[in-house]
């Protein structure tokens, strides 16, 4: 089976979650944990390989170097027919941010001088208007995401958000034509083409809007945007060639031993958190302590040890509303306090494996790297999914299972479905 699309995700919840809806509309997925090197197998009998890098909010170069070692991968030793750069539906990248210099490098590697930008998730409230990102609505820089610790985003124009930090000129394939189907979406993109515009940003309302942009597109060598375009394409294909979608597993609920841990500070994660401090052990993290008391995990360890084995599992969590947030970052420096608690998920989920823990369900694109990269993983299969975007995955190798939550995916009661989900 040649493999049709190879995805290059900036993040391990990115990746999850377009893996996830790839595999709901009926292709085969593996997931690939970390940049593969000429020793990485290639995956036989897959429709699309995922792979997770950690390249969102590291410096610019190695997110470049991390994306085109991956690409080289995927298209020269993989076959891959297409291939995919997943960023978040909420396009997280300040001006200085690694979007546009990775989309430049993937560009100018596959020698294509024009690329879509397609982030919109409609089913998660992430849509596209006349170029504009909104979420649930409001503009993004409304929406809570101008208090992201890592990539605060203050503007909501995509045109102008690739063109900061890029180096070609934007346009737009508008909702109107957008809805006069494939044709008018190609020749739209040729226009842009012919005029020398790199970037092709389209507006994506519903859905539906996304079917014609995925037939548009399906011959493009490069694509970028979020997991919507993924499960748009991927259905695309199906439709042609297989008539039943792939099912996915979810975690026996026999011997779960659970733990919640919770990084994101998104307006959902908040949420979350204090709808489940209502029904289960919950303890936040002290940035201090993780900074200054190197007996600080041990404590937490012993914290966990003492919760009852019955109910709904302990959480840990650093997610904390804007106002505390920006004291904490006040008082000990956004990147100070940022990796001190990226350790601590790290160095705590090693001595919960330790403790029997074999079930980890996580909130935020950098914990969940922390937590995956902490135990070594290097792929996933994709179960079935908890919310749009979030499925549950599994190491055979460890016999762990995961699901790794993007900042504002799920609903309020998520930690607690994705539970209720094995235990029924």
């Amino acid at each position: 089976m040649a493999i049709k699309l190879g995805v290059i995700a900036d993040d391990f919840t990115g990746a999850t979650d377009i893996a996830s809806f790839m595999v709901q509309n009926g292709w085969k997925v593996t997931q690939l944990l970390g940049a593969p090197d000429e020793n990485t197998p290639v995956p036989y009998d897959v429709d699309a390989i995922v792979i997770s890098l950690k390249s969102r909010s590291c410096p610019s170069d190695e997110a470049v170097e991390q994306s085109l070692k991956s690409c080289r991968w995927l298209r020269y030793k993989a076959g891959c027919r297409q291939l995919f750069f997943k960023y978040c539906s909420t396009f997280d990248s300040t001006p200085e941010g690694n979007i546009g210099p990775v989309m430049d490098a993937l560009m100018d590697e596959l020698q294509t001088d024009l690329s879509l930008i397609c982030p919109a998730l409609p089913v998660n409230g992430r849509t596209v208007l006349d170029g504009n990102l909104l979420v649930y609505g409001q503009l993004l820089n409304e929406s809570g995401m101008q208090y992201h610790p890592i990539t605060p985003m203050k503007d909501s124009n995509l045109l102008r958000l690739i063109e900061q930090q890029a180096k070609g000129t934007a346009g737009l394939v508008d909702l109107h034509c957008v809805r006069q189907g494939k044709e008018a979406i190609c020749y739209q993109l040729k226009s842009l083409h012919q005029q020398g515009i790199r970037y092709a940003v389209v507006d994506t309302v519903t859905m539906e809007d996304l079917s014609p942009i995925a037939q548009a597109v399906s011959e493009m060598i490069l694509v970028t945007g979020g997991s919507g375009l993924g499960a748009a394409l991927a259905c695309y294909h199906t439709k042609q060639t297989r008539t039943t979608s792939v099912i996915g597993e979810i975690p026996p609920a026999r011997d779960r031993k659970a733990i919640i841990l919770s990084g994101s500070c998104s307006v959902m994660t908040n949420k979350q958190v204090i709808e489940y401090k209502k029904i289960a052990p919950a303890m936040p993290l002290n940035v201090g302590e993780c900074i200054n008391d190197p007996e600080y995990v041990n404590k937490l360890i012993d914290w966990f040890i003492q919760q009852p084995v019955n109910g709904f599992a302990p959480m840990l969590y650093a997610t904390q509303p804007p106002e505390l947030l920006e004291m904490i970052q006040q008082q000990y420096g956004v990147i100070a306090a940022s990796h001190a608690v990226e350790r601590f998920f790290a160095e705590i989920v090693r001595k919960l494996r330790d403790q029997g823990v074999n079930t980890f369900i996580v909130a935020g694109g950098e914990t969940s790297a922390q937590v995956v990269q902490s135990l070594g993983i290097d792929q996933f299969s994709i179960g079935t999914s908890i919310a749009p975007g979030v499925p549950w995955v599994h190491d055979p190798h460890t016999d762990c299972w995961f699901a790794l939550k993007s900042g504002n995916f799920g609903e309020i009661d998520f930690f607690r479905y994705a539970q209720e989900m094995y235990s029924m």
